[in-house]
């Protein structure tokens, strides 16, 4: 199985755990430039040289030798379930794609078809009932993780601790695992505990939305999205995400995390 998801810097300076929908664009830009004192010119997810991959065949030996022996400092980072889910839903099915084109091809007629979403029309313009409509989505989203139809469970909305067990079961041990919530404290914290080619200014660093202008603005507060029904949903998806990572799994109103993560406890119960 190896360590799908994971990067490494050029250095060796440290290893990350991709986690989709949790600040990820940013943070490889941030590993980027703590190599090169420079940014990735275009989305980080693209980038072929500069940073070892998995997905890149020349890097799978390297970040093996190095997560196996935990050479190097190595983490995540987690979000809010109900915002993920719900900045998954305007990025992948509402928004159009870097390519011009829609997310997964045929998926959003799928989904348009056997769902009855709605997503503004052809180029995402148009007004639409936001909350109907994600709400339809997120029974989508149930089907592909519990039944996995009419599709596996996509990367995008498939459960934190999911990927985050991939690193751990197959022979890793993260160092830190830090929230979206509190990006600079937690970025810093790394950073702090690692020795990087570039000194690194967080205050300086922009933010890599790269999801940003894809598809319509949200038009509502997180918790208008949720009512009974949606957070029975996210509830059978994530609860094991909002037991682990601390968050607050009856107010989508409170993206806040309770307290620190309790890595021992991560490890023990994803290393099954």
């Amino acid at each position: 199985m190896g360590f799908p998801g994971t990067w490494m810097t050029e250095s060796g300076s440290v290893v990350y755990r991709v986690v989709p929908k949790c600040a990820c664009s940013t943070i490889g830009q941030v590993l980027y430039y703590s190599d090169h004192g420079k940014f990735f010119d275009g989305d980080i997810h693209d980038a072929q040289e500069g940073l070892h991959k998995w997905a890149l065949a020349r890097s799978q030996a390297l970040i093996e030798k190095n997560v196996i022996n935990h050479l190097s400092y190595s983490f995540t980072c987690v979000r809010n379930p109900y915002a993920r889910i719900l900045s998954s839903f305007f990025d992948k099915i509402c928004g159009i794609q870097r390519n011009g084109k829609r997310y997964r091809g045929n998926l959003v007629p799928l989904l348009i078809q056997k769902y009855g979403i709605d997503v503004g029309g052809d180029d995402g313009k148009r007004e639409f009932d936001q909350i109907a409509s994600f709400r339809r989505f997120l029974l989508f989203a149930r089907d592909t993780i519990r039944w996995r139809k009419p599709m596996d469970p996509d990367i995008h909305w498939s459960a934190m601790s999911g990927h985050i067990a991939t690193f751990i079961v197959n022979g890793g041990q993260y160092d830190k695992i830090f929230f979206t919530e509190k990006f600079n404290e937690g970025m810093q914290s790394v950073l702090d505990a690692i020795e990087t080619p570039v000194q690194v200014d967080l205050e300086k660093i922009p933010r890599f939305n790269e999801s940003e202008g894809h598809g319509p603005k949200r038009a509502h507060p997180v918790a208008d999205y949720f009512d009974d029904l949606s957070m029975h949903l996210v509830r059978e998806m994530y609860k094991r995400d909002f037991d682990l990572f601390g968050y607050d799994i009856d107010d989508p109103s409170n993206k806040m995390p309770a307290g620190e993560i309790d890595l021992d406890e991560v490890h023990a119960k994803l290393g099954d």
